[in-house]
């Protein structure tokens, strides 16, 4: 009996002491949350009561090298509805089709969606932002953000690029410099009761959107005008498939223009121009190739512009000189192959500066013949030609050779006189400036500087030096010899009394062949002595008359005739005139 009431004395001493170490760490835990974790839990509290809005940063805008805005920002409008808001839902979906021009099946599928907020429309114009916030409607936000804009519409607008409905770049520079122009955006905060709904007299809390900087780029609108003009002239013209056109400085690589015809709107990007419409391709796809920059995307047969890279090799090399003498008969036999010259009569003899002058197809099949594969391979590596070129724009091409392994002799004299392989059309401008400003090769760039959007100065963007390619005296007998081809050959159309002009002319023809269809092109820079200024036309496909000396080289004369005064370069004085 003893026993048994011992045993539930201590029975109930142990239930005694389990409740109070309950109590105390109940009371110890409690005392934590409050004090320890107080501050967590007032964050959460606070955070089922708030409502977040986000607010759009005004992206940097684009700038041409003298201060011209070539892309900037329109306020604009976000309209959204928080459904626990809304006390008559028919007049908000009645007022919003109304203001918005959209169907109401949409428009009733998002407002009477049970979400915290729901987005309407972004990209409103501001002024029906403001007319929808003059109805006072319960449940509807209208907050004002950025859109992009583009002065110029459709200038530069496979350069430029475009963004997307959440200020995102698409393509272009737009893109490739997203991280500088995008900015920070900010937040609208407001208070709400455990239903949702705003609670009345408490302030919104807004925390204000970073700019994004801007980026000043070497493009020069004026220079962009004369040459888009000249590239939309051709092309109506010749009624071409397409007209590209580069501007660069051979000196240090500043793109001054570039244009790819026909351009697009870029304020309004997915509206097929008509060139895309009437196309077999999905819409889709042909958004895509219309958007295409085929300066960088595309490669192409460069044709007798790349007798350029043939020459000054062969010079360099030493396995010819200008006073070689050539017979021309017309066409070269190598191994089997029978390959003509443009001149089926032939040339007869002349001697390599002529033979440049004439464009002649036989004579460099035999520079290239006397260079061998495994030396013409050696500079074409060392001229970059099997690099991408590292412009500063999304997408570039790389160049599309023959495995050295398989190139017997008349693959190589294809190449001598450039067929049988593709570049793309900003290589070959950027490899042609390095073999004429010296021997460097240079990298093409748009970037410059980018400032914030007080003017300050963050950034001034460099371009490293790079290797020589060309020794200083090959590169001055190039200078020499494509004057030359202006002076007195193929390309005399690109001549302008009172300067000194060179370049190389070309004619190709696209694959498959046997259709007729060519690309006529010119490359020319002056002053010859002193290169400052370098252009490329290509024309694809023109209709009737598709010889590059003939199409190609009167444009880029037309531009020179534009730009040459406006950057300043004089013209020289002939010999037998003199200064009183």
């Amino acid at each position: 009996m003893q026993k048994t009431k011992s045993f539930h004395r201590r029975k109930i001493l142990l239930v005694f002491v389990c409740c109070i170490a309950a109590l105390l760490f109940l009371i110890g835990r409690l005392a934590y949350l409050m004090i320890a974790k107080s501050g967590y839990y007032t964050t959460l509290a606070e955070e089922l009561h708030e409502r977040e809005r986000s607010i759009k940063a005004a992206r940097g805008r684009i700038l041409d090298r003298n201060g011209t805005v070539l892309a900037d920002n329109r306020t604009v409008c976000t309209v959204s509805v928080i459904h626990s808001q809304i006390t008559d839902p028919e007049q908000v979906i009645e007022v919003l089709c109304t203001e918005l021009g959209m169907d109401e099946e949409t428009v009733r599928a998002r407002v009477e969606k049970n979400s915290s907020i729901e987005r309407i429309k972004s990209n409103v114009d501001k002024d029906i932002g403001d007319a929808i916030r003059s109805y006072g409607l319960d449940g509807v936000k209208v907050d004002e953000d950025y859109k992009r804009y583009y002065p110029y519409a459709s200038m530069a607008s496979k350069v430029l690029g475009f963004t997307g409905a959440d200020n995102q770049g698409i393509i272009g520079l737009e893109v490739r410099y997203d991280e500088l122009l995008s900015g920070t955006p900010g937040t609208i905060l407001t208070l709400t009761d455990a239903r949702g709904i705003e609670i009345e007299d408490t302030a919104e809390t807004r925390i204000e959107p970073v700019a994004g900087n801007d980026l000043i780029i070497s493009l020069d609108y004026n220079i962009q005008q004369y040459v888009e003009q000249a590239a939309y002239n051709v092309l109506e013209e010749k009624q071409a498939d397409s007209v590209s056109i580069l501007v660069m400085n051979p000196q240090n690589g500043e793109i001054y223009a570039m244009t790819n015809v026909p351009e697009f709107d870029l304020n309004d990007p997915y509206t097929l121009t008509e060139l895309y419409i009437e196309t077999q391709l999905s819409e889709e796809d042909a958004l895509n190739q219309m958007w295409r920059n085929g300066c960088i995307n595309d490669t192409y047969e460069p044709g007798s512009t790349f007798k350029i890279i043939t020459a000054a090799t062969g010079l360099e090399e030493g396995v010819v000189t200008l006073t070689d003498t050539f017979y021309c008969p017309g066409y070269k036999l190598v191994d089997d192959r029978r390959i003509r010259c443009h001149k089926t009569a032939g040339h007869g003899s002349e001697t390599f500066l002529e033979a440049a002058q004439n464009s002649c197809n036989p004579v460099f099949i035999e520079v290239g013949l006397r260079l061998g594969v495994d030396n013409y391979f050696k500079y074409f590596n060392q001229f970059g030609l099997n690099d991408k070129t590292g412009v500063d724009l999304p997408g570039e091409a790389a160049t599309i050779m023959h495995k050295k392994e398989n190139v017997g002799q008349v693959e190589l004299a294809t190449i001598s006189f450039g067929q049988s392989f593709q570049i793309t059309p900003i290589q070959l401008i950027t490899t042609a400036a390095s073999i004429i400003n010296g021997g460097i090769r240079i990298t093409p760039h748009f970037a410059v500087s980018a400032q914030d959007a007080d003017g300050t100065l963050l950034e001034v963007y460099q371009y490293e030096e790079g290797e020589r390619i060309l020794s200083e005296e090959t590169s001055a007998t190039m200078r020499y010899l494509l004057e030359q081809v202006v002076d007195s050959g193929s390309g005399k159309n690109a001549y302008i009394e009172g300067y000194r002009i060179g370049g190389k002319t070309a004619t190709s023809e696209t694959l498959p062949r046997g259709q007729g269809k060519y690309i006529s092109s010119f490359v020319g820079f002056a002053p010859a002595d002193d290169p400052q200024v370098i252009c490329l036309c290509v024309i694809n496909n023109p209709q009737g008359t598709y010889y590059g000396g003939t199409i190609a080289a009167p444009v880029v004369k037309d531009i020179f005739e534009n730009i040459l005064p406006y950057l300043g370069i004089e013209k020289t004085l002939a010999e037998t005139e003199t200064v009183e």
